[in-house]
C-alpha cells in the first residue's frame, strides 16, 4: 500500500510538474509584421514626385498574427542613389550629389495595446527650403514580439 501511495505521488508530481511547465513556443509570436497598401490608396509609392511646401500623405496598413508594438517614419536624401535591402525598384534618378540642406525627418509612433490591424494616416509637411532631388520614405514596424518589417520608398522633391 505504501508502494502504492508513493508511485501516485510521483505520478502526480510529474502531472503538475508538465502542467506547470508547458509548452511556451504554442503561444510564441515568430512572425514579422506586415505592412500593405491593400484595400485603401497606399501613400506614398515609389516614384512619386512632390513639391517644397507640400503634405507628404502617409497611408500604410500595418497587420500581425499577434499585436502590433510602434511604428517609425522617416524621411532621408538618397543623393548617392544607396538601396535598402528588398528595395530592387528603380526610378528616375537625378545625377549623385552632394546634400546641402536635405529633408531629414524622423518620428516615432505607439500603436495601441492589443491591435492585429492598424491604418497609419499622416500629414507630414514639406518644407520649403530644403534640397530637391532624390529622397527614400521609409517605415519602420515592429511588433509587441520585436520583430522588425521595413519599407523602402524611393521619392523625388521636385520645385
Amino acid at each position: 500500500m505504501k508502494t502504492i501511495k508513493v508511485i501516485a505521488s510521483l505520478c502526480l508530481g510529474l502531472v503538475t510538474f508538465a502542467a506547470c511547465n508547458g509548452d511556451d513556443d504554442v503561444n510564441k509570436d515568430l512572425e514579422k509584421p506586415t505592412i500593405s497598401g491593400t484595400g485603401i490608396v497606399a501613400s506614398p509609392i515609389d516614384c512619386q514626385q512632390y513639391k517644397r511646401g507640400e503634405i507628404l500623405p502617409v497611408n500604410y496598413v500595418f497587420g500581425d498574427n499577434q499585436e502590433l508594438g510602434e511604428y517609425t517614419l522617416e524621411v532621408h536624401n538618397n543623393f548617392d542613389h544607396h538601396n535598402h535591402e528588398k528595395h530592387n525598384v528603380t526610378c528616375e534618378n537625378d545625377e549623385n550629389k552632394e546634400p546641402d540642406k536635405p529633408w531629414v525627418y524622423r518620428k516615432e509612433f505607439k500603436i495601441p495595446s492589443g491591435k492585429k490591424s492598424y491604418t497609419a494616416r499622416h500629414d507630414i509637411p514639406i518644407p520649403n527650403d530644403i534640397d530637391l532631388g532624390d529622397y527614400h520614405f521609409m517605415i519602420y514596424l515592429t511588433d509587441a514580439a520585436g520583430h522588425m518589417q521595413t519599407l523602402p520608398v524611393s521619392i523625388k522633391i521636385i520645385k
